[in-house]
């Protein structure tokens, strides 16, 4: 759309905000600053909860007071001063976007934190806006027209296992991308725009936030926001859709369950004893043989990535060795039944899959060897000795036995 007269009005911009994640309704940019207009600043989340410079992040204090945004950055200005600086229009960026201050240090090359954590922390912000989403996914939320990375280039988001692209493409199969070339070309041709309505999302902001803290996931602080138990389900359905499976697939709880190993054996970093690797993939087929469950044991990096979402969609049980191959527990349909079980070298442990698979409202289990452990009893993160290395430790037996208890559910009734 071309030039449209601005109205400048009183109420909050803000349709609904957290710290790192925030949804505004007319937000201006100009000459690459953004600017929030009100009349009532006071009544406004802090500007560092909302934005940043988007420095590479890195600890300590000076660091993050390096991060934390300046006039240069973001400004709140008054209607008076919005009229003055902007005049009696802009340049309406019609329907809903994204606006994304991250850059390449971010890790969104990466599976794991382009799905799971960034459009985690996008579409959950978003859905916020709409409590009513069902369990098959059916929102009043328009689609997004747009994303925008002021601080991104185009050829730095693609992951190694190019399922980035497949993602973004098949859940909103009309979004634009922007890079930072186009905000510079925006911001030298000296007019404003403004965004008709934005969902703002900035990991140095998130970063601010208890639930970061906690559980190291800049996504986490974007469940303060209220929202509808199924609010994946849109995201979710649309990526399945697109590979030419119904949405339902992986439902109830009468259907033959699946149970999905993600083997590191052939990766070379983050292994299993082999000889424990061995024995969990025997304790597998025994229940396949005696139940007969549905039993994968598989190489996501032999997979096609169409394989893979497949898979993880029909999926009722996943597990495997702590590694980007756990996140396509995204495309999991959530039932009484669905668990993730993850092996950890002992008095290792990450929150990256759990935190991931109980926002889903799925159930994970984290292995020691012969132990095993759930929410609320959990572990402090932690890296230690042998995290990365090939000798993790497993007991096949007490997975099998986990799996069966999981699985026969005879009290639940179908979905």
């Amino acid at each position: 759309m071309g030039l449209v007269y601005v109205t400048y009005s009183n109420p909050s911009p803000f349709s609904t905000t957290t710290t790192g994640w925030t949804v505004l309704d007319k937000l201006y940019i100009f000459k690459g600053v953004v600017y929030i207009v009100s009349d009532e600043p006071s009544k406004l989340p802090n500007v560092t909860h909302i934005y940043s410079k988007g420095h590479f992040i890195e600890n300590g204090k000076d660091a993050v007071a390096g991060r934390l945004p300046t006039d240069e950055d973001i400004r709140v200005i008054t209607t008076k001063e919005a009229k003055r600086l902007f005049g009696t229009g802009a340049h309406l960026l019609d329907g809903a976007s994204i606006f994304s201050y991250i850059t390449i240090h971010d890790s969104v090359t990466h599976y794991y934190h382009w799905s799971a954590e960034l459009w985690f922390g996008l579409w959950h912000t978003y859905a916020s806006l709409d409590p009513a989403i069902s369990y098959d996914g059916k929102t009043q939320l328009p689609p997004i027209r747009r994303i925008m990375f002021n601080h991104l280039d185009a050829y730095h988001w693609r992951d190694y296992a190019s399922m980035n692209e497949w993602v973004i493409r098949a859940g909103f199969p009309s979004l634009v991308m922007e890079f930072k070339d186009d905000w510079r070309d925006r911001a030298e041709m000296g007019r404003p725009f403004v965004f008709d309505r934005v969902v703002l999302a900035d990991r140095s902001a998130a970063m601010l936030t208890h639930n970061f803290a906690r559980f190291q996931r800049s996504a986490s602080a974007s469940f303060g926001l209220p929202g509808s138990a199924s609010w994946w389900m849109t995201m979710r359905n649309n990526v399945i859709q697109f590979t030419g499976h119904r949405q339902s697939i992986g439902g109830g709880t009468t259907d033959v369950p699946v149970i999905t190993y993600i083997s590191r054996q052939e990766w070379g970093r983050r292994m299993l004893i082999k000889e424990d690797h061995e024995k969990l993939v025997e304790e597998l087929y025994k229940l396949r043989d005696q139940y007969g469950f549905e039993v994968n044991v598989v190489a996501a990096e032999k997979m096609s990535r169409l394989e893979q979402i497949e898979l993880a969609a029909r999926t009722t049980i996943m597990m495997g060795v702590h590694g980007n191959g756990l996140t396509s527990l995204v495309w999991m349909k959530p039932t009484p039944r669905s668990t993730v079980m993850e092996f950890f070298f002992p008095g290792g442990f990450a929150f990256d899959y759990e935190y991931t698979t109980r926002a889903l409202g799925m159930t994970h289990y984290g292995f020691w060897g012969n132990s095993y452990f759930t929410s609320p009893g959990l572990p402090e993160p932690k890296y230690v000795e042998g995290f990365q290395g090939n000798s993790i430790p497993l007991d096949g037996a007490l997975v099998a036995r986990l799996c069966l208890q999981r699985l026969l559910l005879s009290e639940e009734v179908d979905d």
